[in-house]
């Protein structure tokens, strides 16, 4: 399966496996085990979610926003269960106001599931630890 290198965001060639012991990066040879959420941007962004076929859950999120900042430490808590099942990302839509328009985000924070490179499902509001592993449950592979 193809999954995105966090750091460097080089394109992997990594076996499925059901879970990993050690899994590093071609290219930066970082390990691909990382489960902090990315930081996504225009730049970025497009590149990451069609070349991933391991669900992308990005957070659409701003830094003035009290339930983003309460729930900021529940998604990174949950990302931690699913190294290679799920990468989970953040979009900072003060920064990237073309991002938050062109999904239509209207509130925050707002959860967009993405999987084989288009959006299939979509929460908004501040999420719990338990309901954000059973979001990335649904799609993990």
């Amino acid at each position: 399966m193809r999954v995105v290198c966090p750091h460097c965001l080089a394109v992997n060639n990594v076996p499925k496996k059901d879970s990993y012991k050690k899994a590093n990066c071609g290219k930066c040879k970082q390990s691909l085990l990382d489960t902090k959420p990315m930081e996504l941007n225009e730049r970025n962004f497009d590149e990451v979610i069609a070349n991933s076929d391991i669900p992308v859950i990005v957070d659409f999120w701003a830094p003035w926003c009290g339930p983003c900042k309460m729930m900021a430490p529940n998604f990174e808590r949950a990302a931690e269960s699913f190294p290679l099942k799920a990468r989970f990302a953040k979009v900072n839509t003060e920064n990237e106001q073309n991002l938050g328009a062109r999904f239509g985000i209207r509130s925050i924070p707002t959860i967009i599931v993405f999987k084989d490179g288009r959006e299939v499902d979509r929460v908004s509001g501040a999420l719990d630890v338990n309901a954000l592993s059973s979001l990335a449950s649904r799609y993990a592979v």
